[in-house]
């Protein structure tokens, strides 16, 4: 149990004592003038000592082991709680008093007298909480313990539902950081139905923030999920405005499509609709046209997946999008939403699709195991893009990344598919990258010479493995310098 969790249940008892709700004790202390009337909690009397001890604070970890009696032995318990429903259903008994002081939702019902009373006890119906997940839930009331390792996560999640509804809202904020931190694969089970109740719920800030970074940053997660087009349009909506969802634009498009099609029973063949069949897609995707930076779609793209829609497309926005595509030099219109921040790359040569398996490599690991967030070393690299006349006019690309330990080499052969990739880690390491005082900025062989670059042997062998780079006149065009930051 968390020091905070127990200096909170002990300053509830403490109210409780101050306040003296539901007691049920007269204590008549002192004589004569010096009487007091005290009232007290027979319960908890009773379970603390035989001849009511005060205890001082430094006794915290006493009172929360007494008070986990009180709730295992029920002791004048006066609430009937009947948690789950049909052949589930079991009966719990817990005190008022401590409820009422513990639990915001259990003060109203005691304050306004809207609980059911039968036979001097409280009777509460809690269909909707599990036997299993109210125990829980009445564990940490009583003494401060609460045990999430052995749920699983849609267990959790229900858990964190239930504790919202009784206001218990430490445990709100506890469960949701314990979600974030353990069980963040039942996401990917259920992401609709999780993101719909997460959605549900204010008070859920922490992981509703967290499940949206984290689609936005792994959107298969959703998207590729045969449950997408379940998603309701609300929460759709709210993602297409992030500025951080990681697609390319026209992925993005094509799941709008397929959402809309699901939503209306219609299939993807506009040849064949019917003027009623557009009137329903041109009105399932107008709140969404505005969210989609359809000046980020490549021209071929746009005429193969986004003009072929145009009845069902603004016509403005198809006038100004031929245009922009057509006539050189155009530049889109005002008023746009910025292009989506898929990762800040200020390159001419590296596109974010070359990211992970750039990660993979300076790690050695597979390249799936890499998202956006994940390519931070500190590293200082060269990239060389080399005009060369080969048979098919294609340009190689070679990056060269220098670190204490190592450095690669690599080319595409080309560069729109990275399975063309070929790569090389150093055999010499100390000429894996250095600034040669003749030729400037050198890797392995490769240097500048005079008007062109070289690859020739130096006579100490291959500094790197040969993948296909030319041994003498060619020719760079550019090459760009970055540091890779360790965050």
């Amino acid at each position: 149990m968390s020091s905070k969790f127990l200096a909170e249940l002990s300053s509830d008892y403490e109210k409780l004592f101050e306040t003296e709700i539901g007691y049920d004790v007269i204590i008549h202390a002192g004589e004569g003038q010096n009487t007091k009337e005290i009232h007290a909690h027979s319960n908890i009397l009773c379970i603390r000592s035989q001849y009511f001890q005060i205890m001082p604070s430094k006794f915290l970890t006493e009172l929360s082991n007494d008070y986990e009696k009180l709730f295992e032995t029920q002791i004048g318990y006066d609430v009937i709680i009947y948690a789950g429903e049909g052949q589930n259903m079991k009966e719990i008994h817990a005190h008022s008093n401590i409820l009422c002081i513990r639990s915001q939702y259990f003060r109203s019902a005691f304050s306004n007298e809207w609980a059911e009373k039968r036979d001097g006890k409280f009777i509460f119906k809690k269909p909707n909480i599990s036997p299993q997940l109210f125990n829980i839930i009445l564990r940490f009331i009583y003494c401060g313990n609460i045990e999430l390792k052995n749920l699983q996560g849609p267990d959790v999640l229900e858990l964190l539902i239930a504790v919202d509804e009784l206001n218990i809202n430490s445990l709100v904020s506890h469960i949701q950081e314990f979600l974030i931190e353990h069980k963040t694969e039942f996401l990917q089970q259920n992401p609709t139905g999780i993101l719909e109740t997460i959605y549900q719920h204010e008070t859920f800030t922490d992981l509703w923030n967290f499940c949206l970074e984290k689609i936005c940053e792994e959107p298969k997660i959703l998207f590729s999920s045969d449950k997408f087009i379940n998603l309701k349009a609300p929460l759709l909506e709210l993602l297409l405005k992030r500025d951080d969802l990681y697609m390319d634009e026209i992925e993005i498009w094509e799941n709008l499509l397929k959402w809309c099609f699901a939503q209306q029973n219609i299939k993807n063949d506009p040849t064949k609709w019917s003027k009623e069949d557009i009137i329903r897609v041109e009105r399932e995707l107008y709140r969404f046209i505005p969210l989609i930076r359809f000046y980020d779609i490549e021209p071929t793209d746009f005429f193969y997946k986004v003009y072929c829609y145009k009845d069902v497309l603004p016509q403005d926005l198809i006038h100004n999008l031929l245009e922009f595509h057509i006539v050189p030099n155009m530049k889109f219109k005002t008023n746009l939403p910025p292009s989506r921040n898929r990762y800040h790359l200020d390159s001419t040569l590296i596109e974010s699709k070359h990211v992970p398996i750039f990660a993979s490599w300076i790690e050695r690991k597979d390249s799936s195991h890499y998202n956006m967030k994940i390519f931070h070393m500190i590293l200082n690299y060269y990239i060389v893009q080399i005009g060369m006349e080969l048979t098919l006019k294609l340009f190689i690309k070679i990056v060269i990344i220098k670190e204490l330990l190592f450095g690669f080499i690599f080319n595409f052969t080309d560069g729109k598919n990275i399975s063309t990739s070929k790569i090389s880690y150093v055999n010499i390491r100390e000429y894996a990258v250095f600034c040669h005082d003749a030729y400037g900025p050198t890797m392995g062989n490769l240097h500048s010479n005079r008007n062109g670059w070289s690859n020739v042997n130096r006579g100490d062998g291959d500094r790197y493995p040969n993948i296909g780079i030319p041994e003498n006149h060619f020719t760079v065009e550019y090459y760009e310098v970055f540091q890779v930051i360790n965050k």
